[in-house]
């Protein structure tokens, strides 16, 4: 499912960031991206977040910026003399010596960073990290009932569809048999009763989709109840899918009536949109 979720935090080394973005996985894949400062975070930050979501590729991103004003880099002014005290020594001996002015600057100790305190940054960063990450499980909850809802809506109108087809086989059986009788009652040769009464069970057996209908309407009750759960719901709802689509293939195979194939037609194509649905929840 996808989520997004961000956030800062003021530290004495500068503003920490952190977003927390999501998309659909059939299991749980985390990537970071972290500056060098949180480069040991890593396996406590995976932890934290293994510990909130069991499904989706996630993605962790984490910035340090430097306070305003204050430069990255800064020159030790005390190398910087001890290194020229040794080069005033040493150009007596060697006058045509030269130093570059790069060189000079990849000396150790000559440029340096912000000192910082890893272990409270770490605590700074966690801290950041948990407020964002309750931000984005409620995010993926937001959209979770959202998909939830554009589902059920799906639902109530399969539900709608089986109970027209439930209404629809009596006076489809009706005319069946009306049928058959017409088409008797053309025929210049009197029919045996008995063959007449066979030919009339073997359309009506074609016809009775009582049980189709009612295992459409136990998935029905079952779709419903798995949306109201908590815990991950995908693959119980593609089962399911798999068979509302075998119970609609099978309608659609014994119809002998328009509407019941009108029916069948509109009960693949709503079960489509709920999959399709289903591709985004976690």
């Amino acid at each position: 499912m996808t989520a997004f979720a961000s956030g800062e935090r003021t530290t004495p080394w500068g503003t920490l960031s952190c977003e927390v973005r999501s998309v659909n996985h059939r299991f749980l894949e985390i990537g970071t991206r972290l500056p060098d400062e949180l480069r040991a975070l890593e396996p406590a930050l995976r932890e934290r977040v293994g510990a909130r979501l069991s499904r989706g590729k996630v993605d962790v991103g984490m910035r340090l910026r430097a306070p305003e004003g204050d430069e990255t880099l800064r020159l030790d002014a005390g190398v910087v003399d001890r290194l020229a005290a040794i080069a005033g020594e040493m150009l007596s001996r060697f006058p045509t010596m030269r130093v570059e002015f790069t060189e000079l600057l990849e000396f150790p100790g000559v440029l340096g960073t912000r000192a910082t305190d890893p272990a409270a940054l770490q605590a700074e960063a966690l801290a950041l990290l948990d407020t964002v990450l309750a931000e984005f499980v409620v995010s993926r909850e937001r959209e979770g009932a959202n998909l939830a809802a554009a589902i059920s809506e799906r639902v109530d109108g399969i539900a709608r569809i089986a109970g027209e087809v439930r209404t629809l086989v009596p006076a489809i059986r009706a005319g069946l048999i009306q049928k058959l009788e017409m088409r008797l009652a053309d025929l210049a040769q009197p029919v045996d009763p008995g063959r007449f009464e066979q030919e009339l069970v073997i359309g009506l057996q074609k016809l009775d989709v009582d049980e189709e209908i009612d295992r459409l309407e136990s998935h029905i009750v079952e779709i419903r109840r798995v949306l109201g759960q908590k815990e991950p719901v995908g693959r119980r709802l593609d089962f399911l899918l798999q068979e509302f689509n075998r119970e609609a293939n099978t309608l659609g195979s014994k119809s002998v009536d328009a509407r019941t194939s009108s029916a069948a037609v509109e009960l693949k194509v709503l079960i489509d949109q709920v999959r399709e649905q289903i591709q985004n929840i976690e």
